[in-house]
């Protein structure tokens, strides 16, 4: 126990050796509640339909950019819409001048290659040249048993199997 009575009459305290840890718990309550409001909104929250690849993950850095070419072609730097007359100087503002900075673009499966390229184009002529392609993660698909060897042009040799249209993951 915390406290006790005392049989001893005197001037002199008795030691304890007891730990109180409930202010310990109530810190690290307070913190995670902190936490899981917060981690929420930290991420984008911009829906877009992006293509698959089957590449190695990269890391990621703490704070990325994200630049999303929606499928109505509009752009936008995290959650926030940006025209492309603005796209350098939102760029310049949001990166704090550091055009060294790398830009994860994020497009829709629907936006052509064209399009797509335009973008690009923009990023670079702004300068920032650290362009990173963000796709969903998907598996190779294993030969369906029994099914003939897709031919490469040459006809001789079995080309690689095609990538299975993802149903999910993260960006």
């Amino acid at each position: 126990m915390a406290g006790g009575i005392r049989e001893q009459h005197g001037d002199e305290l008795s030691e304890n050796h007891e730990i109180n840890v409930t202010p310990f718990i109530d810190v690290m309550l307070v913190l995670l509640i902190i936490f899981m409001v917060a981690a929420p909104l930290a991420t984008v929250d911009v829906n877009v339909d992006l293509p698959a690849s089957t590449a190695k993950p990269a890391e990621r850095p703490d704070e990325p950019l994200y630049l999303t070419v929606k499928e109505d072609l509009s752009l936008n730097i995290g959650n926030d819409a940006v025209g492309r007359e603005q796209l350098a100087a939102t760029l310049d503002r949001v990166t704090e001048g550091k055009k060294d900075t790398r830009v994860f673009l994020r497009a829709d499966k629907a936006v052509g290659y064209g399009q797509f390229m335009e973008v690009m184009n923009l990023l670079r002529d702004s300068g920032y040249l650290k362009i990173a392609l963000v796709g969903l993660e998907t598996l190779p698909a294993p030969a369906a048993p029994g099914a003939p060897a897709a031919m490469t042009p040459a006809g001789n040799a079995p080309a690689a199997a095609p990538a299975v249209p993802a149903t999910g993951g993260n960006p």
